[in-house]
């Protein structure tokens, strides 16, 4: 039914849901609405919880598939959806629900950006300590639904653990929530652990509660070389065992490292980034000793850590057919499995670029070339087999289109349990349609 005809044919309808202004059926206003080569028939913004409800109860009745969008930011991952009907945007929920400084919590609507929250916050010395790529366009919604996580990971944890409430309307239009106002709330299923990361497909994200941090008063970033991925895990060994506790500990291979706003050199090096009091940043000092080639504050230390944050959409950018994988591994698989990841993408005549928050596991791996000597189902295939099952996650961040035929289920994963739930949140499939066929 994704055509211009079918659109004007339900157009009607969704304008007396969501507003005439806020409803696109016009073939050029919808150019810029592409989903992985789908377009969709209708756009529509709501401008609450209640209208989105009524657009999926409409899309059920009329068996429409909807694809939901915050700011852009993320290549979805899985299939192309096999139909997009109604492009739902998710950027005029700008309520604020809650916001408590004293208690260190706040909840505002997914149409929020990341970087309107973290201002907000700010105003009061607190921190929201989230950092993906492109936070000023990046939004709440789709945050959560993407799960995507940067360096600030490293100290205090990934969404799912300072996420402590969420509302959300069901692919058959129930509005539900899970969590609430407080950090200690465990009433109820764990909706949030559920919703982030399922890439809008059992449910559209309305609205999330956090918990804050008090910002730190003063940051500095020391940069350390190594000549090989071994020295640079000995130093990551080194500085956990140390009484230090940096806010992030980055890997960055020599081929990320070209594309930072710095003078780099041609080596593995970790970036350290530390906050405290005078004695404090001394101390890191200290402890790092002869091994910082560089030290970094103020403007050039922000810009490095929005560079760092942006790899992913950077190396998409410079290299269209380009594969990049995001993984968490056990710490000690981290250096093992960079090399055979390395090493497969060199056998296979592709550059590769890594990047990671090495002191929890979590890697970033780009592949590209201009002519690899395998198609890239078989080289992704190959990188997978590279990866233990046991204690390990992988995640096809992107890839380009003629990979498309990838499996988009990486990791080992529970089919019979993920159908039931989609059944039960999304039982005629309205959601994001054949993204993750299960």
């Amino acid at each position: 039914m994704s055509t211009a005809g079918s659109a004007v044919s339900f157009s009607r309808e969704l304008r007396d849901i969501c507003g005439a202004e806020h409803v696109l059926d016009d073939a050029v206003q919808l150019s810029a609405k592409h989903v992985q080569g789908r377009t969709a028939a209708a756009g529509v913004e709501p401008a609450s919880a209640e209208e989105v409800a009524a657009v999926l109860r409409f899309a059920n009745q009329h068996n429409l598939s909807v694809v939901a969008v915050g700011g852009s930011t993320q290549q979805q991952t899985g299939k192309p959806p096999s139909q997009v009907d109604i492009l739902l945007s998710t950027t005029r929920l700008k309520d604020v629900e809650h916001y408590d400084a004293g208690d260190l919590t706040i909840g505002v609507g997914a149409g929020w950006t990341v970087a309107q929250l973290a201002d907000k916050v700010a105003a009061d010395g607190l921190l929201f300590a989230s950092d993906p790529p492109v936070r000023e366009r990046a939004t709440i919604g789709g945050l959560l639904s993407a799960g995507v996580t940067g360096p600030m990971r490293h100290a205090y944890g990934g969404l799912r653990d300072y996420c402590i409430g969420v509302r959300f309307v069901t692919g058959d239009g129930r509005q539900g929530k899970g969590g609430g106002r407080v950090v200690k709330n465990v009433a109820g299923y764990d909706m949030m652990k559920l919703l982030i990361g399922s890439w809008g497909t059992l449910a559209v994200i309305t609205g999330a509660s956090f918990k804050l941090f008090p910002a730190p008063r003063q940051t500095r970033t020391y940069i350390t070389n190594f000549a090989t991925p071994a020295d640079a895990i000995a130093f990551r060994d080194k500085v956990l065992r140390s009484p230090l506790s940096p806010l992030c500990l980055e890997l960055v291979s020599p081929e990320a490292g070209a594309t930072l706003p710095i003078p780099g050199s041609n080596s593995w090096s970790v970036y350290v980034r530390a906050a405290g009091s005078d004695a404090v940043l001394a101390r890191y000092r200290s402890e790092l000793g002869i091994t910082v080639a560089q030290e970094l504050e103020g403007a050039s230390e922000l810009q490095i850590w929005r560079a760092l944050a942006d790899f992913p959409q950077e190396t998409c950018g410079r290299h269209p057919q380009s594969v990049l994988i995001s993984m968490s591994v056990p710490l000690k698989e981290v250096l093992p499995i960079l090399n055979r990841l390395v090493l497969v993408a060199q056998v296979n005549g592709l550059r590769c670029a890594a990047i990671g928050r090495i002191g929890v596991g979590h890697l970033l791996i780009s592949a590209w070339g201009t002519e690899p000597k395998s198609d890239l189902t078989v080289i992704v295939s190959a990188m997978r087999n590279q990866v233990p099952l046991d204690g390990s996650s992988l995640h096809l961040y992107s890839a380009p289109p003629l990979s498309a035929n990838l499996d988009p289920w990486i990791s080992p994963t529970h089919r019979d349990s993920m159908r039931a739930v989609k059944q039960a949140l999304d039982g005629n499939d309205i959601l994001n349609r054949g993204r993750f066929p299960l």
